[in-house]
């Protein structure tokens, strides 16, 4: 009998430390959560300066300025071909200007007309917005050889051209609304219609490279908002001593 009982005090005893000791590390537990919450959210402990160092946003960044490098190399070769501005060539540099360049709008005028006048104005102002498209123009008189090739027989006489290939053209103002007070914007549409300029490129909201530069924007929000949380950390801690 004394065997039994003492095994049963035995029993008893190791049932009461592992009472006691599962009680323990419950409250170590409620501890440690009362803690985190009291330390805020758990991003705020991440290092900002590993997540600068993140091969993927580095690799995001390379690659976009690899692309704006490449952007600028080939709008530096283009505008040395004459592209942004309105600019006379002569007659010996015209075969080349429309077959060198895929797009190309060319002002047959004269110098002492009026109406050429005005057509200058407006091709000045659409050059630089359509930076794709070579805007020349050709004094008439001084052009012979190639206003009768092209049957130039009016002036103004604007003639577009794509991949070398004489594609429409505008005869005085009968197209433009049959005034000298036109809009720009009228005889934009006449050199869109052809094809000679181009129209805005599309948002780009599906294309790898806008999800490549929304996850970067993303990753920039998320750093930003990490920095400010560690700010606001250090200001608590700083207040409470």
């Amino acid at each position: 009998m004394d065997l039994e009982k003492r095994k049963g005090q035995m029993h008893s005893l190791a049932f009461g430390q592992a009472m006691a000791k599962a009680a323990q590390d419950y409250k170590k537990e409620l501890l440690a959560a009362e803690a985190a919450a009291k330390a805020g959210p758990s991003y705020a402990q991440v290092d900002v300066d590993d997540l600068l160092d993140d091969p993927e946003l580095e690799r995001l960044h390379a690659e976009r300025l690899a692309a704006m490098q490449r952007e600028a190399e080939k709008r530096a070769a283009m505008q040395r071909k004459g592209h942004g501005a309105y600019e006379e060539i002569s007659e010996g540099d015209f075969l080349e200007a429309v077959t060198k360049t895929e797009r190309v709008v060319c002002h047959f005028f004269h110098q002492d007309f009026e109406r050429c006048r005005v057509m200058d104005k407006h091709l000045a102002a659409l050059a630089p917005k359509h930076f794709g498209t070579r805007f020349i123009k050709l004094s008439a008189p001084d052009a012979p050889f190639f206003v009768e090739k092209l049957q130039v027989r009016m002036l103004p006489c604007v003639v577009m051209f794509v991949g070398g290939v004489a594609v429409d053209r505008v005869v005085g103002f009968d197209q433009l609304g049959a005034t000298d007070n036109f809009p720009t914007s009228a005889l934009e549409k006449k050199l869109l219609k052809a094809g000679v300029v181009q129209p805005p490129p599309p948002l780009k909201d599906d294309s790898d490279d806008e999800g490549a530069q929304q996850r970067a924007r993303t990753m920039r929000t998320g750093l930003a908002q990490l920095q400010r949380a560690q700010q606001n950390e250090s200001d608590e801690d700083s207040d409470f001593d």
